[in-house]
């Protein structure tokens, strides 16, 4: 009997045990599924999505945290939001619990859902309570919150991307073909070759053809200058290809431009490359080195100050160069405004003022204003009359300067020359400059500002060249401008040909017969002799301009 009562008390025992674990199991599985069943109503607490692995335990996927939106249906919501979605849900969104789920307390995963990236929860969930407290210390360690809208990190394969670059060259510009190369540039200066080599394969230009010739003279459309001018080779090489090894490395810019074109003429030395030198190397700060093709000795020493003062280097004749230079940035050809004598502001970060100022300060220049005349002053304003020697000169300089003086003006009388320091400083210190239309006038960049050109227009049909060469830049420049056109009788034609021929009767049938034909007849056997009396009312005006 006594036997038979501990058996029964040792069953009970083991009976009450069983039920202990299997009541703290139930209650946590309801605990959970509580959780779970309420979690849209409950605010901040996450879902976690969890991974059932058969001999391994759970394994947390990804925190969600959904509480900045309002509460959701459990079962068909189909808004944007996190609620859950049909047990085949084949869509890029988060995945979704299943929706008609009873065989686990733990929110699962769809089945068949195969486009998110994210591994599925098993349908059947019959872990112990082991794995169970396993999951929860991975949740502890591994929580990371994320935001409503962050969508799962989907990885990729890595695909490769062909990028493209823009051409080399600008060959749309119409004054002139320009190049600006970023890079590992090398030179050859005996081949007129200039080469980007490239060591990515996926880099291409936009254009099928890689490889440019440039002229690098800014009066592109001019047959006759351009053909004075080395053409220059600019392609886009790969790292894999026969290319230069250099021979000398710069770590400064360098630009090419040529000296050849019409480089020698007053005129166009401003306006074909001075100015278009500024605005391509100003940017620089002096750290830029002049590569020259087409060299001329006299240009270079004539201009030796300006090139100095918009580069510190020495500047290199490219074209006898047999080695090989390389440089990190290299601009093949000028930037050029489309109006001579001009720059536009609005294209360009420079305005010609800016460049008047740079001749200023070039050339310790020191009147920056011409004279303002008052009444009752015996102040007189200085005019300079620029005197040709050959053609287009004054044959009667000395009447006109007598008139002049009799109005009150200090008249000088000189002729352009190679010394641009000393005639610079000499037009600077005028109010008023006067000459007959020709490369002289291109002085005009050294006058003070309000001063006042005056430009004796020869006969022939000038008026739209001389207002295009100089009447407009003038306004660019800020000086006042004047223009006197001499009659037939003015002009020393009348001496050279009868009344009744073409050249005197209709100036523009000689134009129809080309520029070369006009100059050698208007611009190249032409001189002028001034009707001081007629002459006299455009003195006047200068005057009354330098009192306003």
């Amino acid at each position: 009997m006594m036997y038979d009562d501990l058996l029964a008390r040792s069953f009970s025992k083991h009976d009450q045990k069983r039920l202990g674990y299997g009541a703290f199991l139930g209650c946590l599985l309801i605990a959970l599924s509580f959780c779970t069943v309420f979690k849209p109503y409950l605010g901040p607490l996450p879902v976690l999505n969890l991974k059932l692995s058969m001999g391994a335990g759970f394994k947390m996927l990804i925190i969600r945290d959904t509480s900045s939106s309002p509460p959701h249906s459990a079962e068909k919501n189909t808004s944007s939001s996190p609620p859950h979605s049909a047990e085949k849900n084949t869509s890029s969104s988060p995945p979704h619990l299943a929706e008609n789920n009873t065989s686990s307390s733990l929110p699962h995963l769809a089945e068949n859902n195969t486009s998110s990236p994210l591994p599925h929860l098993a349908e059947n969930n019959t872990s112990s309570s082991q794995e169970t407290a396993k999951a929860a210390e991975m949740v502890t360690e591994k929580i990371e919150p994320v935001t409503e809208k962050t969508e799962p990190a989907v990885t990729k394969k890595t695909e490769p991307v062909v990028k493209k670059m823009e051409p080399l060259c600008n060959v749309m510009e119409p004054r002139g073909d320009i190049c600006e190369i970023n890079g590992d540039v090398r030179i050859q200066g005996t081949s007129s070759s200039i080469s980007l080599v490239s060591s990515q394969m996926g880099i291409l230009p936009e254009e099928k053809n890689n490889s440019w010739s440039i002229r690098p003279y800014a009066r592109k459309g001019d047959r006759t200058a351009m053909s004075h001018v080395t053409e220059w080779s600019v392609k886009l090489v790969s790292s894999h290809e026969e290319i230069p090894q250099c021979n000398k490395i710069h770590s400064v810019p360098a630009i090419v431009f040529s000296q050849g074109g019409y480089t020698g003429n007053h005129f166009h030395d401003f306006t074909d490359v001075l100015i278009p030198l500024f605005l391509t190397s100003r940017q620089y700060n002096g750290e830029v080195q002049f590569l020259v093709t087409d060299r001329r000795p006299f240009w270079i020493a004539k201009f030796r100050t300006i090139l100095q003062t918009l580069s510190r280097y020495e500047l290199i004749d490219i074209d006898r160069e047999k080695e090989v230079h390389c440089f990190p940035r290299v601009v093949v050809g000028l930037k050029r405004n489309l109006k001579e004598m001009s720059i536009d502001s609005s294209k360009y970060s420079y305005s010609m003022g800016d460049f008047r100022e740079f001749l200023r300060n070039t050339y310790s220049l020191k009147k920056t204003k011409a004279v303002k005349l008052r009444n009752g002053q015996r102040r007189r304003p200085r005019l300079l009359i620029i005197s040709r020697r050959r053609s287009r000169s004054f044959t009667n300089v000395g009447e006109i300067t007598k008139l002049a003086r009799s109005l009150g003006y200090k008249v000088y009388v000189m002729e352009a020359t190679m010394d641009v320091p000393k005639f610079a400083e000499m037009v600077n210190s005028c109010d008023v400059l006067m000459g007959v239309h020709g490369a002289g006038l291109a002085n005009i960049v050294f006058l003070p500002k309000n001063a006042i050109l005056i430009q004796v227009v020869p006969f022939g049909g000038f008026e739209w060249l001389a207002t295009y060469d100089f009447g407009e830049p003038s306004k660019d420049m800020n000086i006042h401008y004047l223009e006197y056109k001499i009659s037939k009788e003015e002009s020393s034609l009348i001496q050279q040909y009868p009344l009744d021929d073409v050249v005197l009767r209709d100036p523009y049938t000689i134009q129809k017969q080309g520029w070369l034909r006009f100059k050698s007849v208007y611009l190249d056997k032409q001189n002028v002799k001034i009707d001081v009396n007629r002459f006299r009312p455009t003195l006047l005006e200068a005057l009354e301009l330098l009192h306003q």
